[in-house]
C-alpha cells in the first residue's frame, strides 16, 4: 500500500518534478505535490510525497529527513491524516473594516 510523506523546507523554487526525482532516488514515487498558495500562486515551502510503498517511504525518511535540498534542510516525515475541520462561516460584507456603527 502507498504511504504519503509531509515534505517540509521545500524551496520556494523548487518543482514537482524536481521533488520528485529527489524521492525517487530511494524507491518508487507515486505522486509528489508542492502546495501552493491560492491568493500568490507561489509555493509555502511543503508539499507531499507518495512512495509506493512503506519500506521505500522508511528509507526515504531516513535519508531525506535534515537533507540539505537546494540550500534548505527538508524535514520528512510521514504524513498525518487530514483532520475534520468546522466549516467555514462567511458573513459576506465588507472586509475592509469599514463597519458602520448603528
Amino acid at each position: 500500500m502507498a504511504k504519503k510523506l509531509y515534505v517540509g523546507g521545500i524551496p520556494y523554487s523548487t518543482t514537482e518534478d524536481e521533488l520528485k526525482a529527489a524521492f525517487a532516488e530511494h524507491g518508487p514515487v507515486v505522486s509528489a505535490t508542492i502546495i501552493i498558495d491560492k491568493m500568490t500562486g507561489r509555493s509555502k515551502g511543503f508539499g507531499f510525497v507518495e512512495m509506493t510503498n512503506d519500506a521505500d517511504a522508511e528509507k526515504a525518511i531516513a535519508a531525506m529527513n535534515g537533507k540539505d535540498f537546494q540550500g534548505r534542510s527538508l524535514t520528512v516525515n510521514e504524513a498525518r491524516p487530514l483532520e475534520e475541520r468546522a466549516p467555514r462561516r462567511d458573513f459576506g460584507g465588507d472586509r475592509g473594516g469599514n463597519r458602520r456603527m448603528g
